[in-house]
């Protein structure tokens, strides 16, 4: 379709607007050089808006954008649960797992999983999350960010694919988290403006003049079996989401894992100046999820509608927004971008944070802290190539990214969860019964998907899940005990929480039962 050039006026403001803003807010005062507080974990001084903000822009990427609308369009509202769940994960993230974290220091996660059992479990869970990121995580935005962007562009989609791993690249390398935290505040602000006039624009085409409200209700009318929460067994996409396995099975798992204990999204609220911060942080993001259906699901549902026989889903939202008009689409099409940036930032500086201070800090005892700095550098710029050169390769044949990434995380989820729930919650636990539940998790993942194909894969981590806990245990409780090498100290932490949290916390679930029960 191409951009006309005011969109690309727009487009081009917008790049070089959040490069200069990266690189000022990230600035050291004169005489200061950049140390490893400063690098990785933005001086331990983020406020609450910005730990919100970041933990949405971290989060809200190509994948969601348009790996979602594109489930949307194929299985429907269902695949907002991942989006609404997430709103209540994050308040038991603030209540019950930052106090700890932020108490003994954290850093990373691979250094919270060597403190509490050893170091052999920080290497394993390390070295996985590496893999995780680079090959999963960088690969999938950057395939699906460059595939919206060849196609409203017209532009050859490894050279996007490039492009955008490029400037994500440079545009966070001197400033690390400071310059991704303290700028996403105007990433999801563009984000969220650009996604509700996508969903503005392509309900009021459906209403046909009538309005937004009336496209609604036409498209709901039009497809009732795409505004439905909880799939029935017939359905054909019920091995995606089956069922009440949604509401009470794997997808806690998944979520539990994905904003508790994953390293490019907790690395936020790590660098909170204290726990109240961090705990209003997370409650901000979590009003913020409440929003993101109607961001990035309903302009797929809306495309079932007004694009018909797609060739592939994800094609839906690039598709929605070829009906904006001029200076709009540049708009969009810059909150697209801004969202794919923002997200290939943190988790390129998430790969720098984890290699330098759980590797190559570890092997160098005497390390300058200039230096880690520079090794965090040149580990992004590492991670970024290797992304570049196997995106293609690893997500070129799937139809939907999402569920891509989701199914082979799948595979390690279980595990991960029982790793920590045991070290935060049970003193027990030990470095033996985390292993176990490591390497048991993948193995029965693995086990199960050969000889039960038919299970859906929400189901298998939450069986996989309670097998891989048993394991934990047994293991646990037949070896020695932690003793000295547990250095984790919960005895005097405080789950107490404010007034202010607790009455958000209550709006939030009264919000998502009154979702849950419009449209069950």
């Amino acid at each position: 379709m191409g951009l006309s050039t005011l969109d690309i006026a727009i487009v081009v403001a917008y790049l070089a607007g959040i490069f200069v803003l990266a690189q000022w807010v990230s600035r050291e005062k004169g005489g200061h050089q950049k140390d490893a507080k400063d690098y990785f974990l933005a001086s331990k001084s983020l406020p609450w808006w910005a730990i919100g903000a970041s933990l949405i822009a971290a989060n809200i990427s190509a994948e969601q954008i348009i790996g979602m609308s594109g489930s949307g369009y194929a299985i429907g509202l269902a695949i907002a649960s991942y989006e609404w769940m997430a709103a209540i994960t994050l308040l038991i993230v603030g209540k019950f797992f930052l106090p700890i974290f932020l108490r003994n220091g954290i850093y990373t996660m691979p250094q919270f999983l060597e403190e509490r059992y050893g170091t052999k479990i920080r290497t394993l869970m390390a070295v996985f999350w590496l893999g995780l990121y680079v090959f999963v995580n960088l690969t999938s935005i950057l395939w699906l960010g460059s595939l919206a962007v060849a196609q409203i562009t017209g532009m050859d989609q490894m050279l996007a694919l490039a492009l955008l791993g490029i400037f994500a690249l440079v545009y966070q390398l001197y400033g690390g988290l400071k310059a991704v935290a303290l700028t996403d505040i105007v990433q999801v602000s563009l984000l969220v403006l650009g996604g509700l006039l996508v969903s503005a624009l392509t309900l009021s085409k459906i209403g046909d003049g009538a309005g937004i409200v009336a496209g609604f209700s036409k498209l709901w009318q039009a497809h009732p079996e795409h505004f439905h929460m909880i799939l029935s067994k017939d359905s054909p996409f019920y091995k995606d989401l089956p069922g009440l396995s949604v509401l009470i099975g794997g997808m806690w798992i998944m979520n539990v894992s994905y904003w508790g204990f994953n390293q490019y999204i907790i690395q936020r609220a790590l660098a909170a100046k204290d726990i109240k911060e961090a705990q209003k942080g997370v409650v901000f993001a979590a009003f913020l999820k409440l929003l993101m259906p109607v961001i990035v699901v309903l302009p797929g549902i809306a495309a079932v509608v007004l694009a018909k026989d797609l060739p592939r889903p994800d094609q839906a939202y690039p598709t929605m927004m070829t009906i904006l008009p001029s200076g709009i689409l540049g708009l969009v099409f810059a909150a697209l971008v801004a969202a794919i940036v923002a997200s290939l930032a943190s988790k390129i500086n998430s790969v720098a944070t984890i290699f330098t201070l759980d590797f190559y800090a570890k092997q160098h005892k005497n390390h300058d802290e200039t230096k880690l700095v520079r090794v965090g550098r040149i580990a992004a710029t590492v991670s970024l190539i290797l992304a570049i050169l196997t995106a293609r390769p690893l997500l070129g044949s799937f139809d939907q990214g999402f569920q891509y990434i989701q199914e082979y995380t799948g595979f390690f989820t279980p595990g991960i969860v029982v790793i920590f729930v045991l070290g935060l919650f049970w003193k027990r636990a030990n470095e033996a019964g985390a292993l176990a539940a490591a390497i048991g998790s993948f193995a029965l993942s693995v086990a199960l998907k050969l000889a039960w194909p038919s299970l859906p894969f929400m189901d298998r981590v939450g069986l996989v899940f309670l097998l891989a806990l048993v394991l934990a245990i047994v293991v646990s409780l037949a070896s020695k005990a932690s003793g000295v090498s547990d250095r984790i100290k919960t005895g005097d932490v405080s789950y107490a929480t404010s007034p202010s949290f607790n009455i958000a916390s209550i709006a939030v679930v009264a919000i998502l039962c009154a979702l849950y029960a419009s449209f069950w």
